[in-house]
């Protein structure tokens, strides 16, 4: 049994021991043997007297919170509650398939369970609380630029666990139990000095959420159980919910030691200054542990990947648009059926409470009686097309050289867009002017007979260039998509906007049109396309705020995939 099986192994038990202490566990892998065999020892370790769920994607929030149990209040004439997912579960575990794609209402509405260890279901009047005490497992499936799991929700979660370089052989055998090292014997440990020490570490290993060393500190507790809390328990909560959640690479004693002093002379007295930060003895141990426990390709992903972008808002690019009678249910909202779409069971939980007073005197009705206020119709939501704008430098006999890429990258991204319904345009700049060369399409047919009559030579017009991207890229917006702008050039101008020639004046006015796309929150990639590096073309991305990326020697395949890394 491998070493990362056996710590997946011991987080199962933590979290069945107290769910909701332990708030639960983000499990980054696939569906496959490895995942399902640790879910079934995590369901043994709870046992048959605690629940363990199941929720289905999509779920509704009646489902999920629980709401008005329709048939049964219409056949007795009065509110008849139901109970959702969440109560159901309680004292249990509830697991999340494919949680990077959870909506931020229901990621919001588990981690409100998680912090209050209740339910609050207040619609179609009724008001009704239930106990939620629950550990959340959360199935991040995602792969390369996918979505990922909504950090505020993870983030209420101690343990964090990758399953996806564990293969299946080495899920068999005993796990070797680790013998107590006796140049470090377990002391006891007061709670104060406990904190003190995982905040230490949490500090060292990069982690800015308060969370996190709380989290640790509770996972300490449950390894403690009865007896007084150890060093060796808060060194095995440090290695278990610190170490995945690090950001950087505490210094090792000797890079410490090798420091220069950050103060180059002392600090003036002062009454009233706080002491000076640093680790308390007792941390230092804790740092090593929880240093030889991160991943060791760890670092890499999170600077791989990156910032998570934000969250598109209403009103702005790549917004999720609401449509009145097409696109992804969204829900019900009062409204009449002149402008839009009855939602029939909203409707009848809204009309069915009031059943009996309807009825007057004469004691339940027959039929049921729905008045306007009851009416619901449905919401329906559009997500605009992405379309990605490549300005293209056809000038000279080195974007010629370029101009075989720019025509694989384009395919390449066509290829895709079949399948995430994006777009793709080609504008070429060249001589004196700019030209759209390929409108936005899907068809690849079109896009390679474009392509392959785009010619080149000639001067740059790099503002003429950029201009007319910026507009193409404007009308797409106004037409309800999200434009992306690639501009492949060396940012060397040399052709003003009135077609005359001069580099300086080509050059503030291609900087100029760069300011434009900034401030119309366009968002841009600049890939160099020279031999070497150009200070004009990192000034020109600096002017769009563009992402700059150099790739002299890029074939196709690797513009493509900086050009989905970077969207």
């Amino acid at each position: 049994m491998s070493p990362a099986w056996a710590r997946a192994l011991r987080v199962a038990r933590l979290v069945a021991t107290d769910p909701q202490v332990c708030g639960g566990v983000v499990v980054r892998a696939g569906a496959g043997p490895v995942r399902d065999l640790w879910l079934d020892r995590l369901a043994g370790e709870l046992g048959s007297g605690r629940p363990f769920r199941r929720m289905p994607a999509g779920i509704a929030d009646d489902r999920l919170l629980g709401g008005l149990d329709l048939a049964a209040t219409l056949a007795a004439g009065r509110p008849v509650a139901q109970s959702g997912l969440l109560s159901e579960a309680d004292g249990g575990c509830v697991i999340v398939p494919m949680a990077e794609r959870l909506s931020p209402g229901t990621a919001a509405r588990l981690a409100a369970a998680l912090d209050t260890g209740e339910v609050r279901a207040e619609r179609d009047g009724l008001a009704a609380r239930a106990p939620a005490r629950i550990g959340l497992i959360l199935l991040d499936e995602g792969e390369g630029d996918d979505a990922r799991v909504p950090e505020a929700l993870a983030d209420r979660l101690a343990f964090r666990l990758d399953l996806t370089g564990i293969a299946w052989g080495e899920t068999q055998g005993a796990a070797a139990e680790a013998e107590p090292d006796p140049a470090d014997p377990d002391v006891d440990i007061d709670i104060d000095a406990a904190v003190a020490d995982l905040c230490g570490v949490a500090v060292a290993l990069g982690i800015a959420s308060l969370r996190a060393p709380l989290l640790a500190l509770r996972v300490a507790r449950l390894l403690a159980k009865e007896g007084a809390l150890g060093t060796a328990d808060l060194r095995e909560a440090a290695c278990l919910v610190l170490a995945p959640r690090a950001t950087r690479l505490p210094p090792s004693p000797e890079e410490a030691d090798a420091a220069p002093p950050e103060w180059s002379e002392p600090p003036a007295p002062d009454d009233g200054a706080p002491p000076e930060a640093g680790l308390e003895p007792g941390a230092e141990s804790l740092v090593e542990a929880a240093r030889a426990a991160i991943p060791p390709d760890l670092l890499a992903r999170l600077a791989q990947a990156g910032p998570a972008p934000p969250a598109p808002k209403a009103g702005r690019v790549g917004a999720v648009m609401q449509a009145p009678r097409s696109g992804r249910p969204a829900g019900a909202r009062p409204g009449s059926p002149r402008t839009g779409r009855l939602a029939l069971l909203p409707t009848l939980r809204a009309a069915a409470p009031w059943q009996r007073l309807r009825a007057g005197a004469g004691g339940a009705p027959r039929l049921i009686q729905v008045r306007s206020e009851d009416f619901r119709i449905t919401r329906f939501r559009q997500r605009g097309e992405s379309t990605t704008i490549f300005a293209v430098d056809a000038s000279g006999s080195a974007a010629l050289e370029r101009l075989a890429e720019a025509k694989g990258a384009v395919e390449l991204l066509l290829a895709e867009a079949y399948v995430r319904r994006d777009k793709v345009a080609l504008v070429a700049f060249r001589g004196s002017e700019a030209e759209i060369v390929l409108a936005p399409t899907r068809a690849l047919a079109r896009a390679r007979r474009g392509l392959s009559a785009l010619p080149g030579g000639g001067g740059t017009p790099l503002a003429a260039g950029l201009d007319a991207a910026g507009d193409l890229a404007r009308a797409v917006r106004r037409g309800g998509g999200t434009p992306v702008v690639v501009v492949l050039t060396d940012g060397r101008a040399n052709v003003a906007r009135s077609g005359a020639p001069g580099r300086a004046a080509a050059g503030a006015e291609a900087l100029n049109a760069a300011g434009l796309l900034r401030a119309a929150a366009i968002r841009t990639i600049l890939i160099d396309t020279a031999a070497r590096p150009q200070e004009a073309a990192r000034r020109l991305a600096e002017a769009m705020g563009a992402r700059y990326v150099p790739l002299p020697y890029a074939d196709a395949a690797a513009m493509s995939t900086a050009i989905r890394s970077a969207r």
